[in-house]
């Protein structure tokens, strides 16, 4: 691990066990208020590509830096600590949809490096920030048929998922990325897969960096599209020691706080949650304002629940700020001491990451 990225990685640990840090809020959200054409999206560089791209947010990090850039700095000035690379498709698989897979680790790499840049420029001796690398699901699963008539069939492999999450994860080091955050996640496989991947990537670097997991439960069943409930999610990945467990998307804080609980009353390691303002309404917008949404989070760190809180979709630097300043002098959540209880499980507890 190189002495740079040592030094953030103690920081974070550091800032963990001081506060509940604030991660930033919804990228899709920000980039729809500039209105982009499909001529935005393809720049000079990719005038002439034969497929639309319009919509493929992770390409503005090649022809669009500037408002990727702005989108970071407005978090930042927020009070966001740490702030997501624009990756969440960055990888082979999300990129075939416009012919661009062999674009994916320069899109990483080149995300990683704008929020890099940008969290360095906002940075504090106090307020040190930090880049989560994110790594989306993918649009394919390895758990679910894509045909109701034929359940046994799947779009994708095992070995093509983790071939697409190491080398996202690579680039997003080689950017400058302090943490991997694979995020949103509603099949367990896929992020087994990318957990594969990334720890060989560990093993050829010979140096680790600490991971994120953040899953998705879907609807008010309580269980992710493969099936899992949050503690089942927990117990599939627990193995992989990350740094931070959590939950986003699809629910609003209302709906999203009984999960939250849960991974709270039984991880060994650090709880996220960076929930939707609302679900949407008719008109797909999202209703819950920056008070609202303020109201239940703050509730959650009344109780202890969280160490890491921020916003998905329909979430804007409004809220992050509301979040900031109703967090300032919060206690975090306090990593329960369970190791007597799993070891009359069977299970063995472990140390965080570092």
């Amino acid at each position: 691990m190189t002495d740079d990225r040592s030094s953030r990685n103690a920081a974070l640990q550091e800032a963990l066990r001081q506060r509940i840090l604030i991660l930033d809020g919804a990228a899709g959200t920000m980039i729809q208020r500039e209105k982009l054409s499909e001529a935005d999206y393809r720049g000079e560089r990719f005038a002439d590509w034969p497929q639309d791209v319009g919509g493929n947010n992770d390409l503005l990090n090649l022809t669009r830096p500037d408002i990727v850039t702005k989108i970071h700095d407005a978090y930042l000035s927020a009070g966001a600590d740490i702030i997501e690379t624009n990756t969440f498709s960055s990888t082979t698989i999300a990129q075939a949809d416009y012919g661009m897979e062999t674009l994916a680790p320069e899109m990483n790499f080149e995300g990683a490096r704008l929020a890099r840049k940008a969290a360095d420029a906002a940075s504090t001796d106090s307020k040190p920030r930090f880049v989560a690398g994110a790594i989306g699901p993918t649009n394919r699963t390895a758990s679910i048929s894509p045909d109701v008539n034929d359940p046994g069939a799947r779009n994708t492999t095992f070995e093509a998922l983790s071939a697409a999450y190491k080398e996202a994860a690579a680039a997003l080091i080689e950017g400058g990325a302090d943490t991997l955050l694979i995020e949103t996640i509603f099949d367990t496989l896929n992020a087994k897969a990318a957990l594969f991947g990334i720890e060989e990537l560990f093993e050829e670097r010979g140096e680790r960096v600490p991971i994120q997991l953040s899953v998705t439960i879907t609807d008010q069943s309580g269980r992710t599209l493969s099936g899992q409930t949050a503690a089942a999610f927990w117990y599939s990945v627990r193995h992989a020691k990350p740094l931070s467990v959590g939950v986003n998307c699809a629910l609003g804080p209302d709906l999203m706080r009984p999960y939250v609980e849960e991974l709270s009353r039984i991880c060994e390691t650090y709880v996220s949650a960076y929930p939707n303002a609302g679900l949407p309404n008719a008109f797909g917008e999202y209703d819950e304002t920056p008070e609202t949404m303020t109201k239940h989070l703050a509730e959650w760190a009344q109780s202890g629940l969280v160490n890491i809180l921020g916003g998905c979709c329909g979430t804007t630097p409004d809220h992050i700020r509301a979040y900031a300043e109703a967090m300032a002098g919060m206690a975090p959540r306090r990593i329960p001491d369970i190791a007597p209880a799993m070891r009359l499980s069977g299970l063995e507890p472990f140390v965080l990451a570092g």
